[in-house]
């Protein structure tokens, strides 16, 4: 044990369960704040859904592949008396995304204004004016949605009715595609305007349209790759918080967090070990977190007939896998529509059913980086949103046949010869995700982010049922992706009392 690490033991003690981004973020804060903290993560390194599977000489980041507010990472740093640069290396997209139709038809997705009015305008002149005006939307939506609210606690329905006027003239009550589409007539274009959502577990046709901001978000800070991949950031972030003189702890997987009273008093490990904290925050998924980890004694708002009946975001087919030759034509970030947009959203969310096609996000992080793949090799990551485990999927039986159309179809449009090429592949489905990560019902990215389940009726992050225990990542306030799981950190500075006020 380290001086500093001894010298800690006075400190009040936190216990974080799960070292996902959320709880790294929540960890180094609570360390600058004076806390004794100790990160327990179940599997053999940090990042929970960003953990990274190395295989065959090939590295794949298993969630996250982008980074879009770098100044919340920044931050963390600077808590730790790191320079984030020294750490770090960020390299800027460009484009961010091809959108690549069925038809063949490209859309390059860049952050220069000039290039998008001319993108727009190459499908559809008439839409240049309404583009701009969405854009000025977006802005308006992101001042108030993310640099007024993301960091803001809704520990009380004032505060949500605080915000409802904002809300009402942000037109919040409509979809993010019914958003765009009242400035956008091009149907390709609504499609490049209106896939944002799904990068983060929404509905484009449900959803909310404060998510609306992700656009201008992009446009603001720009989209990012970290040089050797995301699963950089999540070892950063644990050599942060070990430089802060606090732990975390591999292979600890939490069955129990204890409550007396009603307060947290710590948690206990499936291995029977008890460890007693002063504050519990959990990074666990919100809805598992209640379910399996919280007596149900212990819960008023959200009890199990609460959580069942609640909704949840899709879940995801992912297929790692790595080619002997470099397609050179394919950009870092591909999005691949399929034949149909609307119809397949609802067979993925409505109907939950297994449809013959789908729209897929390609990522190829070797055409920037070749750190990831052997020398004159390719890696990729594709990823097809399906139906959470509510769809009643036999994945066992229905893997390996939708990794081989999707593998005829990757080899139909952007990587001819695929098959003669594969030198390497894994695949993840959504019982992955329920067995491997504790999400509940297999959904990616928790809590469906509706309207009627975000800010004040998304779990908040500090408990409605337990003292001393409190929240982060997708499934509590602001939600999920990179900038909303930070953001839920920085939440805590305002609902965790300061170590001070236990000793």
């Amino acid at each position: 044990m380290s001086a500093s690490a001894a010298a800690g033991r006075g400190r009040p003690h936190a216990v974080v369960i799960g070292s996902g981004f959320g709880g790294l973020a929540a960890a180094v804060r609570l360390g600058a704040r004076g806390y004794r903290v100790t990160v327990l993560e179940r599997l053999d390194a940090p990042g929970g859904r960003a953990y990274v599977h190395h295989q065959d000489g090939f590295t794949f980041d298993a969630g996250p592949t982008i980074v879009t507010a770098p100044f919340l990472f920044r931050e963390l740093w600077e808590l730790a008396g790191r320079r984030f640069e020294d750490d770090i290396d960020l390299r800027l997209m460009d484009p961010f995304y091809r959108v690549r139709f069925h038809d063949g038809e490209q859309f390059d997705y860049t952050g220069d204004d000039e290039r998008m009015r001319a993108e727009v305008s190459r499908f559809s002149p008439r839409d240049v004016a309404g583009y701009e005006r969405y854009m000025e939307a977006s802005r308006e939506i992101f001042r108030v949605g993310f640099e007024q609210l993301s960091s803001e606690p809704f520990t009380r329905f004032t505060d949500m009715a605080r915000i409802l006027p904002s809300l009402i003239r942000l037109q919040s009550y409509r979809s993010v595609h019914g958003m765009v589409s009242r400035y956008v007539r091009d149907p390709q274009l609504r499609q490049v305007l209106s896939f944002h959502p799904l990068l983060i577990g929404g509905n484009p046709f449900s959803v909310t349209s404060v998510y609306c901001l992700i656009e201008y978000l992009e446009q603001h800070w720009g989209v990012h790759y970290v040089m050797g991949g995301t699963g950089r950031l999540a070892a950063g972030l644990a050599d942060l918080i070990a430089g802060q003189g606090n732990e975390v702890r591999y292979g600890a997987d939490v069955e129990a967090i204890t409550v007396e009273n009603g307060r947290a008093t710590g948690v206990e490990l499936a291995s029977g070990e008890r460890i007693g904290a002063d504050i519990v925050v959990s990074n666990a998924d919100a809805a598992w977190t209640y379910r399996h980890l919280v007596p149900a004694g212990a819960r008023r708002r959200w009890t199990d007939q609460r959580l069942e009946r609640s909704r949840y975001s899709m879940g995801l087919f992912v297929w790692y896998f790595g080619t002997a030759q470099q397609y050179t034509q394919v950009p870092h970030h591909t999005i691949l529509m399929g034949p149909r947009y609307k119809e397949l959203i609802e067979d993925i969310f409505r109907r939950k059913v297994l449809a013959d096609d789908f729209s897929l996000y390609l990522h190829r992080p070797s055409a920037t980086d070749p750190s990831v793949a052997p020398a004159g090799h390719d890696a990729y990551y594709v990823l097809s949103p399906v139906p959470n485990l509510e769809g009643n999927i036999d994945w066992e039986e229905r893997a390996e046949p939708y990794r081989r159309a999707i593998a005829e179809y990757l080899r139909g449009s952007v990587l001819p010869g695929l098959d003669e090429q594969l030198v390497t592949s894994r695949v993840t489905t959504p019982q992955d995700f329920y067995h491997r990560l504790k999400a509940f019902r297999g959904a990616a990215f928790s809590l469906e982010p509706a309207l009627h389940q975000s800010a004040w009726f998304r779990p908040h992050n500090r408990s409605e049922d337990v003292e001393h225990l409190y929240l982060v990542g997708a499934g509590t306030h602001p939600g999920a992706g990179l900038p909303g799981v930070v953001s839920s950190a920085r939440v805590l500075d305002k609902v965790v009392p300061d170590a001070s006020a236990f000793t």
